[in-house]
Order: C-alpha cells, then structure tokens, then sequence
C-alpha cells in the first residue's frame, strides 16, 4: 500500500526511490538477505522514542526514506565519567575541526541523520536542542545507535526520531563528535553516506539500503512480493507452508 511522504520529499525524491513506498522493511531486507548483503540492511534494537509514537498526528504518514548523512561519537572524559569507554582502534581518522560545533549544526537537509554512539555509555548523543537543530535544517528523521534524552521536547519536534534507549544525561558527559559522514555499523549492517534509510513505524524496524544494491533491491522487490502473495493465498486454502513455497518460491 503507497503511503504518503514526508515533508515535501515528492518534489525532491527521485521517481525510483518513490517506489520504495508501496513495499515494507520486512519486503526490503528479503531482498537484501537474497543479495548477500551482511546483516540484510537491518539496524537492530532501533525502535521509536518513546514518546514520539504517541504523540504522532494522524495525518502524519507512516513511512519515512531519504538517504543517510551520519555522525560517529566517541567517548571522553568528564568528572562524572572519568573512566570513559575504551577508544575503538577500527574508528576511521577524525575529520572534524576542533571550532567546528556541535553536530546539530553539521545537519544536511533532505537526509536522515543516522548517529552511531560508543557502546555502554550511560549518556544520551540527542536531546531536545539537538533535534530542535536537525528539524530545523531540514533533516527528514534521526536514528540513533545509542541513547536519546528530553523525550517530550523530541516529540514537539514531530521528527521521526529512533534510538536504542533512553537516559536522562546529556551527551557532554561522555561523548563527542568525532568524524562526519563516514561508514558506521550498527549490528551486521553498515551504513554509508548516500544509503537509502527506511524508517518503517508499521513493522517496527529500520533498514539501510546500500547505494550499489538499490537497482538490484527495485527489481527483486516485485517479484518476492508476488510470491509471497502467492504462498498466503495457498496457506489460507489449507495448503501447507512447505508445498507453497515450492510451488510458488524460487
């Protein structure tokens, strides 16, 4: 089922990436796992900020996709957190200047901001002047690989807005910005500049297309569905799940 884009992406979004709208997450990583691609695109554990889901209007749509822009933390010290988590030897070289300002402000329009924080951290990367900045440069959703703050300021925001948990503390109590647009991981799944992020609220999850795969994805995506279509209609007649998809699975 189409359903509506946000925030004026129909006039900046490419016909191809339009159709992305009449299929689901679950739709878009079958044809990422039948393309080998590690971790089939999905970012684990990422769910709605709490209070985002309920403060949602209903005329807002269902559905959010634009490429990804990203961020990458890492972790410092502060006299609350003198101990900070180890620096990962795999983070790519910074290329923030040290004047440059808080990541909000690097915010490209048009994108989905995608945050990767360290692991085990107890702070939150975004909190409610972060997103006050990125809605108002026009980012088009924020996912976070780490924690979030300020839910009710999120909200008012009406950003879509996902994230791993919660805190109560702010980010410059344990983290800093250290590189811009550069690949991250999140799970099995890495996420470059330029990706397509689908944020899916109907089915929960959040999945990344790769730029190299999006030809590949548009032209599977039809055909998986349709068989899939198939397979129910077969199972609801009594026919069992292993027969249908023989019949209907290639």
């Amino acid at each position: 089922m189409s359903h509506i884009v946000r925030r004026g992406s129909t006039g900046t979004m490419p016909p191809k990436w339009r159709v992305l709208f009449n299929y689901a997450a679950c739709d878009v990583a079958d044809a990422l796992l039948k393309l080998k691609v590690p971790g089939a695109g999905f970012l684990p554990d990422i769910t709605p900020a709490p209070t985002t889901t309920r403060a949602r209007r209903p005329e807002q749509p269902t559905k959010v996709i634009a490429p990804a822009s990203t961020f990458l933390m890492a972790p410092k010290a502060s006299p609350s957190f003198p101990n900070p988590v180890a620096l990962s030897s795999n983070l790519p070289a910074s290329n923030i200047e040290q004047d440059s300002g808080p990541y909000a402000d690097h915010t490209e329009r048009g994108t989905i901001v995608v945050i990767s924080q360290p692991q085990g951290q107890a702070c939150a990367v975004v909190g409610g002047i972060m997103a006050v900045r990125m809605a108002h440069l026009g980012a088009e959703g924020v996912v976070v690989d780490g924690r979030v703050r300020d839910l009710v300021a999120l909200s008012e925001t009406e950003l879509p807005i996902w994230a791993r948990g919660t805190s109560i503390i702010g980010a410059g109590a344990e983290t800093k910005l250290h590189a811009k647009n550069v690949p991250i991981q999140v799970g099995e799944t890495t996420i470059e500049p330029g990706d397509i992020i689908m944020i899916d609220p109907l089915e929960n999850g959040v999945v990344a297309i790769p730029q190299d795969k999006l030809r590949e994805v548009l032209e599977l995506l039809p055909k998986l569905t349709s068989e899939d279509a198939k397979v129910i209609d077969d199972v609801e007649e009594g026919v069992s799940v292993k027969d249908a998809f023989e019949r209907h699975r290639t």
